[in-house]
């Protein structure tokens, strides 16, 4: 951003917000007046069914935008909490679309973080409804870890993933018992390892090949 930019964003943010793990940062249904940018941590976004049980839409990684649901829709359509320790920029909502005027550029990268989330959601549905398990959960693995790394926190393979089997299960709907094999699977074959909260990517390439997938590059994230 230019000097400019940061001015502008600086008088649109309210301030930050630390939380710790299991917080609640946006719940489904709600009309939430603050808007979020992740800057530390990860988090889950998921919905629960009336049947108790939990589907994971997604994970959240630092630089993901929070609250553009509400923003737009008027409520939230799922929750989000934090998996870790989290910072995050809060902005206040009420406020957005006075500093989209003003900055229309900003509404346009706005537009574009939307239109990442709907890519990735459609790659999802294809993965659940078309991948082996195998499969599903070696594209996971790849697209996390190009995401990581595009926040620098993939060096040398390694990447920080604090979440559960059962976050992972669920973000691709898969039992735990399958996943938990499957994971097993891929440890045998070496393609991947996984110890406590740290995921090591032995062979991307062949991880890609497995999740019949690509290995690209992300494109620069614009960060609100």
């Amino acid at each position: 951003m230019t000097e400019e930019e940061v001015e502008g964003m600086q008088r649109f943010k309210v301030g930050e917000l630390v939380v710790d793990p299991g917080t609640p940062i946006l719940m489904e249904g709600s009309n939430s007046p603050q808007l979020f940018t992740a800057l530390h941590g990860m988090g889950l976004r998921f919905r629960h069914l009336e049947n108790g049980e939990r589907q994971v839409i997604n994970f959240v990684f630092p630089g993901d935008f929070l609250g553009l649901q509400a923003g737009l829709m008027g409520e939230m359509g799922h929750s989000v909490e934090a998996t870790t320790k989290m910072t995050l920029c809060v902005f206040n909502r009420s406020e957005l679309w006075s500093y989209i005027r003003a900055d229309p550029e900003r509404g346009f990268e706005l537009a574009w973080l939307a239109a990442v989330e709907e890519h990735f959601l459609g790659e999802t549905l294809t993965t659940v409804g078309q991948r082996t398990a195998l499969q599903a959960i070696a594209w996971a693995f790849v697209r996390i870890y190009l995401r990581v790394k595009a926040c620098g926190n993939g060096g040398d393979g390694a990447i920080r993933f604090p979440f559960k089997q059962k976050d992972l299960a669920d973000a691709l709907g898969l039992s735990l018992v399958h996943t938990n094999k499957t994971i097993g699977i891929l440890k045998s074959r070496q393609l991947i390892g996984w110890t406590g909260e740290e995921v090591l990517i032995h062979d991307l390439a062949g991880l890609a090949k497995v999740g019949l997938t690509t290995v690209s590059k992300p494109k620069n994230r614009p960060i609100m």
